[in-house]
């Protein structure tokens, strides 16, 4: 038999107890097609990185599997069956792994180290210090002047290249 790895994601909308018997389904066929299922991680409801059939989040479940390649494309079938279900990628490997895999122990630490900024907003600035320039508080002083009406000068009516209206105007770059 060959081991696999296979990643499912499932909608957001069902509970983790429907992920849990939707998942023990598909270990059911496994070992009816003569192989098992050595492990099972639960990831929990995490962000997609972009939709995928209207969902932004969805279950993400890892199963280590010593199994037939028949066993498996049967999984795989009912996995594409099954509406709840939104990706699955199933990968052969060369052996199981038999500790927790690198998304269970991510979970565990935080090797990002500390966040920027600290006051909240959610967007990653530094809101608390001063970065120069004229921020927050009063911008004070005219932004932009009038925006509308007559701007003053001697202009033709109709004309915006500048010319003015004692008719003088220019043919070209000899002036002739």
């Amino acid at each position: 038999m060959a081991f696999y790895e296979c990643v499912l994601i499932a909608r957001q909308d069902i509970t983790s107890a429907q992920v849990e018997t939707m998942v023990t389904q598909f270990s059911e066929i496994l070992e009816k097609g003569g192989g098992t299922v050595a492990t099972k991680e639960f990831w929990g409801l995490r962000t997609l990185a972009y939709r995928i059939k209207k969902n932004r989040k969805g279950h993400y479940v890892l199963l280590n599997i010593d199994a037939p390649a028949e066993a498996v494309h049967e999984m795989e079938r009912n996995m594409r069956l099954n509406e709840d279900v939104l990706r699955y990628m199933t990968v052969g490997v060369d052996e199981l792994d038999p500790g927790p895999s690198a998304m269970m122990q991510a979970r565990g630490k935080d090797d990002r180290g500390p966040r920027r900024g600290g006051g909240g907003g959610g967007r990653g600035f530094d809101r608390g210090h001063d970065r120069g320039g004229d921020r927050g508080g009063d911008r004070g002083g005219d932004r932009g002047g009038d925006r509308g009406g007559d701007r003053g000068g001697d202009r033709k009516p109709g004309t915006s290249d500048g010319a003015t209206s004692s008719g003088a105007t220019s043919s070209g770059p000899t002036g002739t």
